[in-house]
């Protein structure tokens, strides 16, 4: 009974040890994730470019993005009007930004600044969260790339909508400085046209785009 007895006690007091020992190790390592995430922000030279905050979130989910095959990590801050340069190309291997400039919101997620979001087909708004880039085709706005939505009901009808990157005459400076805003899409990421076939052909075939407001 007393070999019994001091076996439960062990127990009862190896329990809250090993919880313990499991949750230091969890905040360890969540300390150096977090060490990792604001290193590589400094390298990069986001300081100034583009809120911590934001680059930790997208780190974050594109290391948990689930079939991605490129070190490259594109961030849209749509929480920035659309005359600012919200759009984010960054190599991580290198820790390079590669590309910062415009992007332009859905035509009914707001006017200058997007404030209204949706995954709803023809709702011509916006989508948020995390994608996977695909292959690229020829179409209506020309040269564009296929986008998979992997957050699911914020974004995961993005092929169903036709929501793609590709080019466009009103996503350009000449077009701001003409009518105090970057022009709209029907809710596709729609870049500078001189900039739209090198940026996806770089971010094409499994790499992640996140989009944040």
């Amino acid at each position: 009974m007393k070999k019994i007895s001091h076996f439960l006690v062990w127990v009862m007091l190896a329990l809250p040890m090993a919880a313990f020992a499991s949750s230091s190790h969890k905040q360890q390592e969540t300390a150096q994730s977090e060490s990792l995430i604001k290193d590589t922000y400094n390298k990069v030279g986001l300081n100034g470019l583009l809120d911590f905050d934001v680059y930790r979130d997208a780190y974050i989910a594109y290391d948990n993005a689930t079939n991605r095959k490129k070190s490259l990590l594109t961030i849209i801050d749509y929480s920035r009007p659309s005359t600012e340069k919200r759009f984010f190309v960054i190599d991580l291997d290198k820790q390079k930004l590669v590309y910062n400039t415009y992007v332009s919101h859905g035509v009914n997620s707001g006017g200058k600044t997007a404030t209204k979001f949706s995954n709803v087909v023809n709702s011509r708004k916006t989508s948020l969260g995390t994608f996977l880039t695909d292959d690229t085709y020829y179409g209506g706005n020309g040269y564009s790339l296929r986008l998979d939505g992997l957050s699911k009901g914020k974004n995961d009808r993005a092929r169903e909508r036709y929501i793609v990157v590709h080019g466009a005459d009103y996503a350009t400076e000449s077009f701001i400085k003409q009518n105090g805003y970057l022009g709209r899409s029907w809710g596709c990421p729609a870049l500078p046209p001189e900039l739209a076939r090198d940026i996806i052909d770089l971010i094409k075939d499994g790499s992640v785009i996140y989009a944040t407001a």
